[in-house]
């Protein structure tokens, strides 16, 4: 009997040993560098290492399925970039809708909870484009499964908490991500979100450019845009010299004189997106005796008349297609032009996709979110401009939602944040970040009046501009 418990005692310890042995090799095979670390994700691989003081930052590729409902049917290659700052940080997922920018960057989430970030491009958004697309799988159920899979391959590199971000489009982008996956993230920031619930319904709009700004504003602007359409022929013959020059067709849009008009009814529209009320000293005072030349810059200036050729619109055929299948786009009306002048109007997405991609909208998508938004939005902030245009449609929260703020930026545009709030909002807006992040100070869970963003603000990383995109893209 003493024979055998000294054997099972031998055989025990001998087993602990082979299994402590074991865990040790493990630990010792398991890579310490960071990027040795995110190259050990499966599907990862390296773009490029781009230096940044007190960072690592890496610009990388991901391996996604084309479809998340059927993964073997194929894969294309998502670009990503990581800013590494410590795997002990918060990390801030951010989605910008669109391309990813390849320098280093930091989103104002990133700079409060002095974190890692994560940025995401868009698919559909060259390079990250399944060859050949099929358009039917860019949708925002997709979309949000690229960052649900991304999050679940590099939460084991980075196991502190997460934050979702975005603006405009990136901002609806976080929204649908929490919809869809509410268990990721340990909260969300939305910038500038856009809240197209009913297509067809967009009054509200036109409610917004009514008071805006001042009157002596309002009244430049529309007098620019109207006399950009009564100097049509003129103007158009400029155009058709510009497009020969840059070789610039519209193929897509059917025409020039399409083009024309659609990047003259951006114009209001476009200078509240991006610019703001002290910036009405530079539109003609009287548009009447304006030069061709200054209607021309003004428009271009804040237009853009390079939007609507087919070069332009092909980097963003991804988002008019969503536009036209399930985000919605706006219509508005012009009280203060003469109906004789305008020939097509606001012109739908389907006008702005090459006709070889079939579309079809989807009215359910967005009611979805925002009833899902309304009664289940758990430590949601989104923060609106008050002078932007995109807020006049946005989210809202109903009784069902919690720890959840809706905030506006007075006098702010398409660029408003957290710094742009009033005080009270500002602290607290900054302390429920801080909190998500499982970063707030004691001191800061008392008071939220003590929050501050932890980084220090730098001029190179921190730069805040709004996401310029041409008019009426979010």
């Amino acid at each position: 009997m003493r024979k055998a418990l000294r054997w099972l005692l031998a055989l025990t310890v001998l087993i602990g040993t082979l299994s402590t042995a074991t865990a040790a090799t493990a630990a010792q095979s398991e890579p310490t560098d960071i990027k040795d670390r995110l190259l050990s994700v499966p599907g990862m691989s390296l773009i490029q290492e781009k230096p940044y003081p007190g960072y690592r930052f890496f610009v990388l590729n991901y391996t996604q399925p084309i479809d998340h409902r059927h993964p073997g049917r194929g894969t294309f290659q998502q670009r990503i970039t990581v800013l590494h700052k410590d795997t002990s940080r918060p990390t801030v997922f951010y989605t910008g809708g669109y391309n990813v920018s390849t320098n280093p960057s930091r989103r104002e989430p990133t700079q409060i909870v002095d974190g890692n970030q994560v940025s995401l491009e868009y698919r559909f958004f060259t390079p990250s484009r399944p060859d050949p697309a099929d358009w039917s799988k860019l949708d925002i159920w997709q979309a949000a499964s690229d960052q649900h899979r991304l999050f679940e391959a590099l939460k084991k590199v980075y196991p502190a908490n997460w934050l979702a971000t975005g603006g405009s489009k990136g901002g609806m982008t976080a929204t649908y991500y929490e919809r869809f996956y509410p268990r990721d993230m340990d909260g969300v920031v939305a910038y500038v979100a856009p809240n197209d619930v009913v297509n067809d319904e967009d009054s509200a709009y036109d409610r917004f450019f009514a008071r805006v700004g001042t009157e002596e504003c309002r009244d430049r602007l529309n007098a620019v845009q109207r006399e950009a359409l009564v100097r049509r022929k003129p103007l158009e013959e400029r155009y058709a010299g510009y497009a020969a020059a840059n070789g610039y067709t519209f193929d897509t849009i059917g025409g020039l004189d399409k083009a024309y008009e659609a990047v003259v009814l951006d114009y209001v529209w476009g200078f509240w997106q991006y610019s703001l009320l002290a910036d009405c000293g530079s539109v003609p005072a009287k548009a009447a005796t304006a030069s061709d030349e200054e209607i021309w810059n003004s428009v271009d200036t804040i237009s853009g008349f390079s939007a609507y050729t087919d070069q332009g619109l092909e980097q963003y055929t991804p988002y008019y297609y969503q536009a036209g299948t399930q985000l919605g786009a706006p219509t508005i009306h012009f009280p203060h032009i003469e109906r004789k002048l305008i020939r097509y109007g606001y012109q739908p997405p389907r006008d702005f996709v090459p006709r070889s991609i079939p579309m079809r909208f989807d009215p359910r998508a967005m009611r979805d979110v925002d009833t899902w938004v309304r009664h289940h939005a758990r430590q949601m902030l989104f923060v609106y401009g008050q002078n932007d245009p995109w807020g006049s449609e946005r989210f809202r929260l109903g009784a069902g939602a919690r720890d959840s703020y809706v905030f506006t930026a007075p006098g702010m545009n398409h660029g408003a944040n957290v710094a742009g709030l009033v005080p009270d909002q500002k602290a607290l807006a900054t302390a429920r970040i801080l909190q998500w992040a499982g970063v707030a100070s004691p001191a800061v869970r008392a008071n939220p009046s003590a929050a501050r963003p932890l980084a220090r603000h730098d001029a190179r990383l921190d730069v805040h501009d709004v996401e310029r995109e041409p008019a009426l893209r979010p």
